[in-house]
């Protein structure tokens, strides 16, 4: 048979003596220090006297309706008493309830972040941004005419034989520098350079004042490109010879 911790028949006689009860049969010893004398197996002499008295004020109770009657006593004494207040061994009453936060285990609440999915945030507008291209080149191109030009003639060539606007600042450079410098090196270059710069300049901020790296990365690779390009399409003439287009002309052809 399991023995009752000490510190809980403890509180059980406390109790007890607090609510006027007879110390319990077999327990502890009672506030008082004096042990039980019930041995367990005999109705309480509290219980006895009780129902003794209400049989004697209802009639004369038979011997064998004693027993009966202190039964319902006890149980009606029991049911009326009231509940005892659990506390732990260092006298803490919380109870499980009252410890565990209530609410859902799973958190339903939308958390703000500046943050959102490629799908179907980006692509979204990225498609219809598409289409609106395509759409604006399939109009433009059934209105506008290509401006193609003449038959190419092996025995006659262009002067001066320049590139597309878009390679003019690469044409310009070969006028400059050697074939190798101008075609493979410089502009070698400034594709790394543009790959290293965002592990350069990692600040996440879009304000212009917190991105002066940037800017002024990509104001000085603009501006260096677009000059080549502006001189390779108005200040190169016959040759490709430095001239001004205000006194000879422009010599290029869309």
């Amino acid at each position: 048979m399991t023995e009752v911790p000490e510190h809980l028949l403890k509180r059980s006689a406390e109790r007890r003596a607090a609510l006027g009860a007879p110390p319990a049969a077999g327990g502890a010893p009672a506030a008082g220090g004096e042990a039980s004398a019930d041995d367990g197996e005999k109705i309480p002499a509290g219980l006895l006297a009780r129902s003794q008295a209400a049989g004697a004020g209802a009639g004369a109770a038979t011997p064998a309706t004693t027993g009966a009657a202190a039964t319902a006593a006890a149980a009606s004494s029991v049911a009326t008493a009231p509940a005892p207040v659990a506390k732990g061994p260092e006298g803490h009453t919380q109870r499980l309830l009252t410890v565990v936060k209530a609410g859902s285990i799973q958190d339903v609440k939308a958390t703000p972040t500046d943050k959102v999915h490629v799908w179907p945030h980006l692509l979204i507008g990225e498609f219809i941004a598409c289409l609106a291209c395509s759409a604006f080149l399939l109009v433009f191109s059934a209105v506008v005419n290509a401006p193609f030009l003449a038959a190419a003639n092996f025995n006659f060539t262009p002067n001066p034989s320049k590139a597309p606007w878009y390679f003019l600042g690469l044409q310009e450079l070969l006028t400059m520098f050697h074939p190798m410098v101008a075609g493979v090196t410089i502009p070698g270059i400034g594709i790394f350079g543009l790959m290293l710069a965002p592990y350069i300049d990692k600040n996440p901020s879009s304000k212009p004042e917190d991105r002066k790296f940037a800017i002024s990365l990509f104001t000085l690779f603009f501006m260096f490109w677009a000059v080549l390009v502006i001189i390779g399409t108005l200040f190169r003439g016959p040759g490709f010879n430095f001239t001004f287009p205000w006194r000879d002309g422009v010599f290029f052809d869309l």
